[in-house]
């Protein structure tokens, strides 16, 4: 059966690799299944056919027969435990993997996307300044904390993991800033996931995207 995903026709990152079919694509090319994309629009996404795979109107989905999931987390772990090769097969170590999934939705995530709705969202408003330095402060202990835990290992737990396509898609969105170069080890560690095949297949193909929409 045929997979297909849906992704930005025209993605607001500017060919970053930031939104979030970027960790469906990089699950897929690392267990080595062809998929297809359909590309929608933001006005798309908000019309019945879409909102019929997801309904709170975002990207991406996944179909496969009739099946059809959304929300990049869930995706990526159905992907990790349809196709071998990115959950351990020991129980516990899966466990874990999973568990490192959901810390890296619930717990690492959320502080990291305050800093962009601070960052456009509230720009010019007169708590902007006092909201950034309370989130970048949020942001620093999670990645103390991250930091920590991976000390110098090359994965969060073993080997590679779906948790650690969550986890490094999560952390580029702090590529460049000077909270994330404070952490070399996670510098490292972004850097390993990006030599990784499977992640330079997928950002190429979602960066094509952006460039011909651009032209």
């Amino acid at each position: 059966m045929t997979i297909t995903i849906t992704a930005f026709e025209s993605s607001p990152d500017r060919g970053r690799g930031l939104a979030r079919d970027m960790r469906v694509r990089w699950a897929l090319e690392e267990v080595g299944q062809p998929y297809e994309v359909r590309l929608v629009s933001f006005a798309a996404m908000k019309q019945p056919a879409h909102l019929a795979l997801n309904p709170l109107g975002q990207i991406p989905t996944y179909e496969e027969g009739d099946l059809t999931l959304f929300e990049s987390g869930a995706i990526v772990f159905h992907i990790a435990e349809r196709f071998p090769g990115l959950l351990p097969t020991d129980a516990n170590a899966r466990a874990r993997a999973v568990m490192w999934m959901f810390a890296a939705l619930s717990t690492v995530e959320p502080p990291i996307v305050d800093a962009d709705i601070v960052s456009y969202a509230e720009r010019g408003k007169s708590w902007q300044d006092e909201r950034r330095a309370m989130v970048n402060e949020r942001i620093r202990v999670r990645l103390s904390e991250l930091s920590a835990h991976l000390g110098d290992a090359d994965w969060l737990d073993g080997a590679f993991s779906a948790a650690d396509i969550i986890m490094v898609h999560t952390l580029r969105r702090l590529e460049g800033s000077a909270l994330l170069e404070d952490y070399p080890n996670l510098v490292a560690y972004i850097a390993r996931a990006e030599a990784r095949p499977a992640y330079q297949r997928a950002f190429a193909a979602q960066r094509a995207v952006w460039e011909a929409a651009a032209t």
